[in-house]
């Protein structure tokens, strides 16, 4: 396994990458996600960047519509995954490189889209200083994150990282240019199990456990924040 350089660990899928693929089965069953980028700023003939694209779950999706589709991941067993993934589709190419350092050529980037990706939020001015380096004129960047401030999913998520402060998190987007449109989706998994598997890679032991044990079902109210600019 190689991780590139400055490549910052994700608790979930680095180590649970066959859960996280149920995780991502589970993610937004209704689809509330895509057509609400789309109305932003549709992928159709572009090139688009899936930066953190783990095991390329969402470039098949991409790789429909656009013109090419670049995955960047710094896991280096992840991206291997994400090649297999899409070995059949012309269109696309796989990166290792993190998002203070991407392997991307200036202004070649219509659409980015990162998804629960840490390295965005406070903190991450390098990975956005390469977004202003690579986003071509009039291309919109995405990002996709835990709203804290609702729903039943952000009430776990924000117990479980009281450092992560909803208004602090959108005063940081919004100083810098970012819109944002609140979604609310959800998790539906297909089964208990797959529920508790994936919440104990979500959560510390102790929380993940007190979810468990107080919450009935396998279907999860959840919301987001999908946070867009356009260059």
């Amino acid at each position: 396994m190689s991780i590139a350089d400055g490549g910052i660990p994700s608790p979930n899928i680095w180590h649970h990458p066959q859960t996280y693929e149920i995780e991502n089965r589970a993610v937004d069953p209704d689809g509330v996600i895509e057509p609400a980028m789309r109305a932003i700023r549709d992928w159709a003939g572009a090139t688009v960047l899936d930066l953190g694209c783990g095991t390329g779950f969402h470039l098949p999706m991409f790789a429909r519509t656009a013109a090419h589709v670049i995955g960047v991941e710094p896991h280096g067993t992840l991206a291997a995954a994400a090649r297999r993934r899409t070995r059949q589709l012309d269109n696309v190419e796989v990166k290792q490189g993190t998002a203070q350092q991407l392997p991307i050529p200036d202004a070649s980037i219509d659409v980015m889209h990162a998804r629960w990706a840490y390295f965005f939020g406070p903190g991450s001015e390098p990975g956005l200083a390469e977004l202003d380096r690579v986003m071509r004129h009039g291309g919109t960047a995405f990002v996709i994150d835990n709203d804290g401030s609702r729903s039943t999913f952000g009430r776990w998520f924000s117990a479980a990282y009281p450092m992560i402060k909803p208004a602090e998190v959108e005063r940081f987007w919004t100083s810098r240019g970012w819109q944002r449109t609140p979604l609310d989706m959800g998790w539906r998994f297909e089964n208990r199990a797959d529920f508790e598997a994936v919440v104990r890679i979500e959560f510390q032991p102790q929380i993940a456990e007190r979810i468990i044990a107080s919450y009935a079902g396998h279907e999860v109210d959840y919301a987001v924040n999908l946070w867009s600019r356009t260059y």
